[in-house]
């Protein structure tokens, strides 16, 4: 399923596993059947057997502390055989290439790698229905190509996949139907118009820039499980007005770094430096920095945070910065209430809006739609020629393409800048010793 932030995708798949309306409410009219259930009437606990729903934010989806606990959950629910259910969280982590993971905290775990040991827990319970909600919106090429492996496997097996998405690229070729859900309502669409208004793509200027952030010999993150950091020896640094985008596999470091170069994550040793001014932060969770009652009072509270003058001010530049991200006609909705989509815009305005000195983006572009990345790439564009340095972390290439100047992976603890025109690696080996990077 394709279409727009807040269009009805998460509901309709939300109503397969009876959540609508049985939990969330609302109104509804006609009949349904899912997996031989009609997901209206039948308890919720019932058709939990039958179909498996991956979360948009799967943080709210998790109730044990560990992966295999976590994994193992369903499974204890509908009280399984010990040996079988251990037989299956073997099979559910290992067909995610996860089984690293088993024994690991999920606190400590990146956005991509909790994707994937919810869609593990999902799996183990073997449904006859399974259902993901922008599954690849945080995961890294490894990652996505395990997720479309194992959604081509329970298709095999005589199972159903519904997947909603934004990024087609790699789930086209394998869909046997393709549908636009865009305003409530559903229909048919064809692979031309999903494929439409490509990403533009840009030249950077490769003049030299005056270090606007720097990181020296930094170690950062909690140790390793051979006592190291997660980050070790980082030394980078960028310029006002330049756009660097860090890249890597889930679990790299790529959050631990912004959230260390932010000031939210005590370096373990070296030196950070970071701009006078504000520094401007969103962490991949949206709906950690959202809490005030209407989409309006979170940008104005930015604004006023920021001391943007007179009352006025501060509602004419809410204002244009709500229209830029087509927030106005939300602007007074609570933030909770919207779709993933529409809380990724509305944490960008209220991030983005005004003049911050350092700019952290993480995983921007999850749950959002075309019209949403070109008023974040606009927006990205605005800030750089403010003098604003920006730093994105994202598995997007589509986005780094267009917007950065500069291409950092991290890999092993390690942090490497990618040459232009290069592909980062997408294979778990350790890279080249590396230098201390510099703004170009």
């Amino acid at each position: 399923m394709a279409g727009g932030s807040g269009g009805g995708k998460s509901t309709l798949l939300r109503l397969l596993d009876g959540l609508v309306p049985q939990f969330h409410g609302g109104r509804i009219a006609g009949s349904a059947t899912v997996a031989g259930l009609d997901p209206l009437r039948t308890p919720i606990p019932q058709l939990a057997q039958r179909v498996g729903l991956v979360f948009q934010d799967v943080e709210t989806q998790s109730v044990y502390g560990t992966v295999e606990r976590e994994v193992a959950f369903g499974l204890e629910n509908a009280t399984l055989p010990r040996a079988e259910m251990h037989d299956r969280v073997d099979e559910a982590l290992a067909s995610l290439s996860i089984e690293h993971l088993r024994g690991r905290r999920l606190a400590t775990l990146s956005g991509g790698e909790r994707q994937r040991v919810q869609l593990a827990a999902v799996l183990a319970m073997r449904p006859a229905l399974v259902a993901l909600d922008e599954p690849t919106s945080q995961l890294d090429p490894e990652g996505s190509e395990a997720v479309l492996a194992a959604c081509l496997r329970i298709a095999r097996d005589g199972r159903a996949v519904v997947v909603a998405e934004h990024r087609l690229e790699s789930l086209l070729a394998s869909a046997d139907r393709l549908l636009q859900v865009e305003g409530g309502r559903v229909s048919g669409t064809t692979e031309a118009a999903l494929r439409r208004a490509v990403v533009s793509r840009t030249s950077h200027s490769p003049e030299p820039l005056e270090a606007a952030w720097e990181m020296i010999g930094v170690d950062a993150g909690p140790a390793g499980p051979r006592g190291a950091a997660l980050l070790e020896g980082i030394s980078l640094a960028g310029g006002a007005g330049e756009v660097v985008a860090l890249v890597g596999p889930n679990g790299s470091g790529k959050t631990t770094l912004l959230r260390t170069l932010a000031g939210l994550l005590p370096a373990l040793m070296g030196t950070v430096r970071r701009p006078a001014g504000r520094t401007a932060y969103l962490p991949q969770n949206p709906g950690a920095l959202l809490h005030l009652p209407s989409v309006r009072a979170e940008v104005e509270l930015t604004l006023r945070r920021a001391g943007a003058g007179p009352a006025p001010d501060v509602t004419a530049s809410a204002g244009a910065m709500m229209a830029a991200f087509g927030l106005t006609h939300l602007a007074g909705r609570y933030p909770r209430d919207l779709s993933s989509g529409e809380r990724q815009r509305a944490a960008l305005a209220a991030t983005l809006v005004g003049s911050p000195a350092l700019v952290l983006l993480d995983e921007p572009t999850r749950g959002m739609d075309l019209a949403a990345r070109r008023s974040l790439a606009a927006a990205v564009h605005s800030l750089t020629e403010r003098g604003s340095a920006v730093v994105i972390a994202t598995h997007d290439a589509d986005l780094a393409t267009e917007l950065a100047d500069r291409t950092i992976e991290l890999r092993v603890g390690r942090a490497i800048e990618v040459e232009p025109g290069a592909t980062p690696q997408t294979a778990a080996t350790p890279p080249a010793a590396a230098t201390p990077q510099a703004p170009r």
